[in-house]
This record gives structure tokens, C-alpha cells and sequence, in this order.
């Protein structure tokens, strides 16, 4: 090995000497497929062969942006299990229906969606290749969306700070003390203050305003005329900080003097308010308990060590030297930290 290759492996492990105390004080959770669609999307790049590369490279890139800014002790990437819609799809056939039925994702590049279906696919699996290189832990489990796992994970298994970086508004319901989300696409760090400042509900019922508005991306209807406004005027109760039930809310518009045309909406609107909370709601996920151990048991397991040779083998072969400029440097900055807690479990 040349002095340059032993010289960044040595700062990486100096990494070690100045490690908080426990490897999950301060855990990021990357919603995998949300944010690997997002920059497939949005980045057209293309390598020295002219192949589109900017599923992988801007992968690659937005989770090391992620990682250099929020500087965990581990990061956790999870991917939708196949098949992991299904339990949803037997309490909503129409879950999720409509996204079968898209339009090329990157209207930037000048090929036939087949073409493109593939590329995605090819791109993705190569995604999933240099992530085993770095010093992350990847979980997809069979029958479960990737929503579940994570939520599972951030409420139920760690007991520290946790940051899920996703687009998805649903993971704003988790936001307390402990938990915040990083929305990519905005830049904002949800916590318990600016999700009350942006959207004026409490965060312990800001389920409600999911299940009332529904979710288009899902394919879930919401409740007509039911928008924020709407709820936070008619049904104030939402930003008190004990969480509410159906019930509850129920009751509040039953002891009105004077009702309005939403208040008669919600009444008659009951059955489809418990079926968007039974789709949307993540407090108390609906996985079975031999799921629950699997994923106890991948996230108490050791962590990855960084394979820089394999990494720099694949990146070579993909030609993506003109996406990261400086790949020893890009490496160490952003997985230094994780790396050397991974080193530390040796």
C-alpha cells in the first residue's frame, strides 16, 4: 500500500480516540428508497461513458451531506421489504395504486421509460453494492415498509437522539424531545418547535392532521374540506399536548353548541378517519413479533467496516470521479466517525 492510502486509513482510526460513549447516542435513520427516487429524479448525471449515474451519485452524495451535517455515531438506512405493502393493501386496495402508473422520473434524460425502468433498477442495485462498503447498517425485511422498521426502531429501540432524514410528512408524527426529522428538499430539522410553528398542531396530534388531510403520494383520500385551516379553527383541541382519539374528538364536537358543515363531515366521515389512521399511524406499529426480533437483532449487530478498496474499485468502474472530485477526502470526512465506532467493535 502506497503512503497516501496508509495515511488515510491512520485518520480515520484517529477517529477513535475522541468517541462519544455509546455508538447510538446520536443515530441517523435514512428512509432508503425516498431519498434514492428523490435524487434519481433530480440528478441527471452522466458518467465519461454518457450512462446516466445520478441514482448512484447523488445517492452517494445526499446521504454523505446528510452524515457531514448531522454528525451521528451510526447511520441506519432502511429500504421497503418486498412485498411490504400488502398489509396495508388488505385494509386499502387502493394503497399506493396510482404510483404503478407514473410518468418517466427523469424527464431530463432522453430515453424511453422501459429504458429508463431499467437504468432505475441497475442503478439501485449498485446503490445497495456500495453501500455494504461503508460503515452502515442496511435493513429491508420481507412483508414490512421501510416506514415501520424505522419507526419501530427510532420509538422502540433506541433511547437517544434520532434523526430520520425522508420527505415523507407521515414521519412528522414521531417528532418529540428525542426524535426529529430532516426534510432534504426543505433543509429544515423538525422538532417539536417548528412543527408547531409551521403547522400549529401539537405534536403529539399531528397524526390527525395526516389522517384528515390523506396522503396523495399514497393514493389515500382525505376528508373534503378537512385542510389544515380547516381543523386547526374548527377543531382546536389538536393543539393541546395530550394526544387525542377519534373518540375524543368525537365528543368535543358532540358538546358544540353551534356546529359547521366540517363538524357534520368528520360525523359522517368516521369509517374512513379509522381506516387513514390504521394506514398512516407509526406510534404503535402493526408488525409481528418475530419481525420486531429480526430487526432488534440487525440493529444490535456490528457494524460494517469502511472497504475502501472495494469502494474505490466500484467507483472506479463506474466512472463517477467527475460526480466526487476528491474521493479519500469525501470518505474521511463524511464516514470517519461512523467508521471508527465500527473499528471500535473489532
Amino acid at each position: 500500500m502506497n503512503k497516501k492510502y496508509i495515511q488515510f486509513l491512520d485518520d480515520i482510526k484517529e477517529g477513535a480516540k475522541e468517541l462519544p460513549k455509546d455508538k447510538d447516542d446520536n443515530v441517523l435513520i435514512i428512509d432508503g428508497l425516498n431519498n434514492f427516487i428523490r435524487v434519481y429524479s433530480a440528478v441527471p448525471t452522466l458518467n465519461d461513458d454518457g450512462d446516466h449515474v445520478g441514482g448512484i451519485s447523488g445517492f452517494l452524495q445526499s446521504i454523505a451531506a446528510a452524515i457531514r451535517l448531522h454528525n451521528p455515531t451510526r447511520c441506519i438506512i432502511v429500504f421497503d421489504g418486498k412485498g411490504g405493502s400488502l398489509r396495508r393493501r388488505k385494509i386499502f386496495p387502493d394503497y399506493k395504486q396510482k404510483r404503478l402508473h407514473k410518468t418517466p422520473f427523469n424527464r431530463a434524460l432522453d430515453i424511453s421509460p422501459e429504458d429508463e425502468r431499467v437504468s432505475m433498477g441497475l442503478q439501485f442495485q449498485r446503490v445497495i453494492e456500495y453501500l455494504t462498503n461503508l460503515p452502515v447498517t442496511i435493513l429491508s425485511l420481507d412483508n414490512i415498509e421501510a416506514d415501520d422498521v424505522m419507526a419501530y426502531i427510532a420509538k422502540n429501540l433506541l433511547k437517544s437522539k434520532v434523526c430520520i432524514m425522508s420527505t415523507d410528512k407521515d414521519f412528522l408524527q414521531l417528532v418529540n424531545e428525542r426524535i426529529r426529522v430532516w426534510s432534504p428538499v426543505k433543509k429544515k430539522l423538525y422538532d417539536v418547535k417548528l412543527l408547531h410553528e409551521e403547522f400549529g398542531i401539537n405534536h403529539n396530534n399531528f397524526i390527525w392532521y395526516r389522517v384528515f388531510d390523506g396522503d396523495k403520494s399514497d393514493n389515500i383520500p382525505g376528508i373534503p374540506g378537512a385542510g389544515l385551516k380547516t381543523i386547526k379553527k374548527y377543531i382546536p383541541i389538536l393543539s393541546d399536548n395530550e394526544f387525542k382519539t377519534l373518540d375524543q374528538i368525537n365528543k368535543y364536537i358532540a358538546g358544540l353548541d353551534k356546529k359547521y358543515k366540517i363538524h357534520e363531515t368528520i360525523y359522517a366521515s368516521n369509517n374512513i378517519l379509522e381506516r387513514n389512521y390504521k394506514l398512516m399511524q407509526l406510534n404503535d406499529v402493526d408488525i409481528s413479533g418475530n419481525h420486531k426480533s429480526r430487526i432488534k437483532d440487525i440493529v444490535a449487530a456490528p457494524i460494517n467496516k469502511l472497504n475502501v478498496l472495494e469502494f474505490k474499485k466500484m467507483f472506479m468502474q463506474d466512472k463517477l470521479f467527475t460526480n466526487i472530485k476528491n474521493l479519500d477526502y469525501w470518505l474521511n470526512q463524511s464516514f470517519r466517525t461512523l467508521n471508527a465506532f465500527a473499528l471500535n467493535r473489532e
